[in-house]
């Protein structure tokens, strides 16, 4: 998946509406996935290297819900398919997808950063 240029990164409505309209919260829980995520990232591809497809679908699955807490739909959909792909044990698909997954977390934190 790549992500297009005027596809939004962020829903900050989405975000905002998640804490109740508490912008300092949602600052603090982006804060938090920012300091997270890439153990997280690092994680699946351990993952990967090791052909573990349930800790991939695991560890992708966790990831997935916790980006959609920001409205993150392109990062969304970039976890939904590295949990698909440990789901279905398609282990020779993931570095690829593993790599979308990174541009698209790469772009949140740029959006997160700025909240």
């Amino acid at each position: 998946m790549d992500i297009e240029v005027n596809e939004r990164v962020l829903d900050r409505d989405v975000a905002l509406a998640r804490v109740g309209g508490d912008a300092e919260l949602l600052k603090e829980l982006a804060e938090l996935f920012l300091e997270e995520y890439p153990r997280l990232l690092a994680e699946l591809h351990a993952a990967s290297h090791r052909s573990d497809a349930r800790a991939l679908e695991r560890t992708a699955h966790g990831l997935k819900g916790s980006v959609a807490n920001f409205g993150a739909r392109p990062a969304v959909e970039a976890a939904l398919r590295v949990e698909h792909l440990g789901r279905d044990q398609k282990m020779t698909e993931v570095e690829h997808a593993l790599r979308s997954l990174e541009l698209a977390l790469a772009a949140v934190h740029v959006e997160l950063a700025t909240l």
